[in-house]
Parts: structure tokens; sequence; C-alpha cells
């Protein structure tokens, strides 16, 4: 029995690195195996952050890697924690009745969903904010090695 509550907390926590795929899919799942690269694309981007400054053309390309996928986890858990008990029930668990426990809401479910909304939008509005600042500035100073 695949419980909705656990499924939506893995998501949040623990789907850059597809563990809810995993949980609910087993280890055949593709997008469990996939999800960890662009993670640690992001990660490296990071580093690249770190060691080179803002200034540096890759980490603004790879950092929001992190924070979309991220982003794309958190509204995945979201997905999970308002999924109804019967279409839950009748996707993760075929065997068991539509209104049997494991896909009923509880309060940790919801606070699955107020989490992964809470932090799923600032991670994606730090992302995309991250990623057109850098873009703008690029173009601005290629834009003022021309006029030169």
């Amino acid at each position: 029995m695949k419980n909705k509550t656990l499924a939506a907390w893995l998501a949040f926590l623990g789907g850059p690195l597809g563990l809810h795929c995993f949980y609910l899919r087993g280890f055949g799942s593709l997008l469990g195996w996939l999800l960890p690269i662009p993670t640690a694309l992001g990660l490296y981007g990071i580093e690249r952050v770190r060691l080179y400054g803002l200034d540096d053309a890759w980490s603004w390309v790879l950092v929001p890697l992190l924070g979309f996928t991220i982003a794309g986890c958190a509204l995945t858990a979201i997905v999970y924690g308002l999924m109804t008990p019967e279409k839950w029930n009748a996707r993760y668990n075929a065997n068991a009745p539509l209104d049997a426990a494991p896909g009923r809401t509880q309060w940790l479910t919801i606070g699955a969903v107020v989490m992964a909304l809470l932090i799923g939008s600032t991670v994606l509005m730090a992302s995309i904010v991250f990623s057109f600042q850098r873009y703008f500035e690029y173009q601005v100073e290629e834009g003022r090695k021309m006029s030169q």
C-alpha cells in the first residue's frame, strides 16, 4: 500500500533525488534515475558561484537547474497531497478499496502541501530572478563591448 502522505513528503524533501519516484514506481523508474542529474548540475553551478563569483556565465546557466528541479518536485508534492483518495488508491493501490486509509488526506499531508507551496514558489521565483538578472547583466556588458 502506497501512502499519500509519505509520497507527498518524499516528493517535497527527497524529490530532487527521485525518492518519490522510487517509492511509487520502484527502482525501474526512469524519472527517479534522471532527477539527480539536474540536481547535481545545479549544485555544481552553486560551487562555481562560490569559486568564480557571480560573473561566471556557466553558473547562471547551471544554478537555475537546481531551483527548477526543486520547484517541480514541490509541485509534484502538491499534486500528490491534493489528489482525492479515490484517485490515489485507483492509481497507486489498485487492489485496495477506493476509500482505503493510505489514500486519505491527513494533517501531515496538508503540512506537506503547505510547505511545498511555500518553499517551491520561493525557490522558483528566486531561480527565475537569478537567471534573468544574470542574462540581462550579460547583455549589457556585451552591449558595452560592442559600443567601444
